[in-house]
């Protein structure tokens, strides 16, 4: 039975020294003329201004959570979609509970005003 992943840990093995080779051959055989321009931080042009440690407002947070919620959601659709005729009418159901689930979420979190950005 182990027999059938070689061919899946052939594939990681290649793809990870790949990586490691291609990072060394990089390191060695690139360019080292550090300079006070290079290590200089950048910020979109401008010069850092702050520490970049500073607190963020929570609401970065919270709309990077709730895009990654909703956003799961295709994860969820689109095999979903491929199998669509091959699952049958429950399947349907089920997508469709769940899709009334997200809408609900979707629902408080409007209401709550978690999308308002003051």
């Amino acid at each position: 039975m182990l027999a059938q992943y070689w061919p899946v840990l052939l594939f990681i093995a290649v793809a990870v020294g790949l990586g490691i080779a291609l990072l060394v051959i990089g390191m060695l055989a690139g360019p080292k003329r550090p300079d006070a321009e290079k290590l200089a931080p950048y910020e979109c042009g401008f010069e850092a201004f702050e520490d970049a440690r500073m607190k963020f407002d929570v609401r970065y947070y919270l709309i990077a959570i709730l895009f990654i919620i909703f956003d799961l959601e295709i994860a969820f659709l689109f095999p979903w979609a491929v199998v669509f005729d091959k699952i049958g009418a429950i399947a349907l159901v089920e997508m469709a509970l769940f899709l009334a689930l997200l809408v609900v979420g979707f629902a408080y979190v409007w209401k709550k005003g978690a999308l308002e950005w003051e």
